[in-house]
């Protein structure tokens, strides 16, 4: 997979994976650079800025909106942060824009949607998923079902904890 050709939307753990921009083609959002913290990230982070090799922006609100109805379709809701949803609403907005994208991450929820919505996807560190999962809540007691929006921790049946799974 030649990565040259692709726009590449960089995750926090790119650059905590130590990812390297080779082109000008890459772009991440203020989130993820307010989520460095290691001093090896954020001196890849900079050099990157400064050699013109990242561009940083904040994705459009529909393109926020369209990751949150893909996320609550999936299950993933459960699972994404903030700057995940941001990282994820920026790829649907340079794939809109007709650029060929790339996602470039180790995070499973985030390779997940880029599955279910066919956008590639390279991770740094971990091996990455090879099949899509929908996630559901599940009461750990009475094995009664939620909707992953479900806001209770506690099964209002038999008052067990409800906890995130894998559906079948």
């Amino acid at each position: 997979m030649k990565l040259k050709k692709y726009h590449k939307i960089l995750d926090s753990s790119a650059f905590i994976g130590g990812y390297t921009p080779s082109d000008e083609k890459n772009y991440t959002t203020p989130e993820v650079t307010e989520e460095l913290k290691d001093l090896k990230s954020r001196i890849l982070l900079e050099k990157s800025l400064e050699e013109g090799k990242l561009k940083i922006i904040n994705p459009k609100k529909e393109y926020i909106e369209k990751t949150e109805k893909l996320a609550e379709k999936s299950g993933d809701i459960l699972r994404l942060s903030k700057t995940d949803k941001k990282i994820i609403a920026l790829t649907l907005q340079l794939k809109n824009e007709n650029k060929k994208v790339m996602m470039i991450t180790d995070d499973y929820s985030i390779q997940n949607i880029m599955k279910i919505i066919k956008i590639p996807f390279k991770s740094v560190i971990t091996e990455g998923i090879n099949k899509i999962y929908q996630w559901e809540k599940i009461c750990i007691g009475c094995k009664k079902r939620y909707p992953p929006d479900h806001p209770s921790i506690q099964c209002e049946i038999c008052g067990s904890k409800i906890i995130k799974k894998k559906r079948k």
